[in-house]
């Protein structure tokens, strides 16, 4: 008899569970990027009191009888369906499709090693493109994390197109040196993407104004209060992994491409990866004459972004708050067992001869 409490209190639990994913749900119906989860039920384990048979030449075949003790919860989801437009400052990014913004320190570009595919998951991964450039010439978001992506190098003197480094680096602003914009060059150690030096060494960042982001390519570009020409600072990155449901959840709204996440591929959009001919990150061949491993930069497909806005929550507050009556009844209906049961002990203790 005790079997019918055990399983109600095992059903309180996984309906609190329940209550507590639907509540986070709610309290982040606002927030900005937030990808709303649900709460998946199985049932527990089970007592066999008769096992089934086929039957024989007289006899017909039975079930098996089992009696299970309750419920359990069997996975929380993750929805990382696209959110709805926010409209904010001329900076502000949201990704329309599938994919993530990379963000880090200024230390993790030296984490990422042209040989190790997997060094890349060192990153950051965010739906919330609250960008601007801070005092220090790094594009950043809110937090103060800086966005990676790829820089102008320069421009090519014949078509005038921007010649664009093959390297994942940490996206800031060129300097102005002598009356010109001096890009950054790939004259460090092993090729290391470093910025331009003057003679006298460290040199101001170059004064940018109508800094706009393109939502087909993810170009960023500005004109130049010195020389009054348009640039192209760089190129935003966009992360893509095999099962964007599988990412883990950090905290605030960041997300890290561990275990479950599958393989996370480097993206340019619109084609740029193609058109710059950039098809590895830092690709190189080592001892033996063998290829190694390299970081690919793939398509984004038909991601796109939305620029002037950020992404809002996906919660669906009206489903929230039916699954939350529906929660509250079944965890209401799991003490009805508990006090019904009790009952019956009750009666069963007070039987007299």
């Amino acid at each position: 008899m005790t079997g019918a409490m055990y399983a109600a209190i095992a059903g309180l639990k996984t309906h609190m569970n329940k209550m507590n994913v639907i509540g986070n749900n709610i309290a982040n119906v606002n927030t900005a990027g937030y990808k709303s989860q649900r709460a998946i039920f199985k049932d527990a384990m089970y007592t066999t009191y008769s096992g089934g048979s086929d039957g024989t030449s007289t006899m017909g075949g039975k079930n098996p009888s089992q009696i299970g003790y309750g419920s359990q919860l069997s996975t929380i989801d993750l929805n990382m369906g696209t959110g709805t437009y926010t409209p904010g400052r001329s900076t502000d990014c949201m990704i329309y499709g599938d994919g993530f913004f990379l963000v880090g320190d200024k230390d993790t570009a030296n984490n990422i090693k042209k040989d190790d595919p997997n060094s890349v998951k060192s990153l950051s991964m965010t739906r919330v493109g609250d960008f601007e450039f801070k005092g220090d010439g790094y594009l950043c978001d809110g937090n103060g994390n800086v966005v990676y992506g790829f820089l102008t190098t320069g421009v090519d003197p014949v078509t005038g197109k921007p010649q664009v480094s093959d390297q994942l680096v940490p996206i800031r602003l060129p300097k102005f040196d002598n009356g010109g914009i001096k890009y950054p060059s790939q004259t460090g150690p092993n090729g290391k993407l470093e910025d331009y030096k003057g003679a006298g060494g460290a040199i101001p960042d170059a004064q940018m104004d109508g800094i706009t982001i393109n939502p087909t390519t993810g170009a960023i570009t500005a004109t130049s209060k010195d020389t009054k020409e348009i640039i192209t600072i760089g190129y935003l990155a966009i992360g893509n992994v095999t099962n964007p449901n599988g990412v883990t959840h950090e905290d605030g709204f960041y997300y890290k491409a561990s275990d479950g996440a599958g393989d996370l591929q480097i993206s340019m959009m619109g084609g740029v990866a193609k058109d710059l001919n950039i098809t590895q990150i830092n690709g190189s061949i080592t001892g033996g004459g063998a290829a190694s491993p390299k970081l690919k930069i793939g398509s984004a497909g038909g991601t796109k972004l939305m620029c002037g806005g950020l992404e809002g929550s996906n919660v669906d507050l009206a489903s929230e708050i039916s699954e939350m009556i529906t929660t509250q009844r079944g965890y209401q209906a799991n003490t009805r067992i508990i006090t019904v049961t009790d009952a019956m002990l009750e009666e069963l203790v007070n039987v007299k001869r």
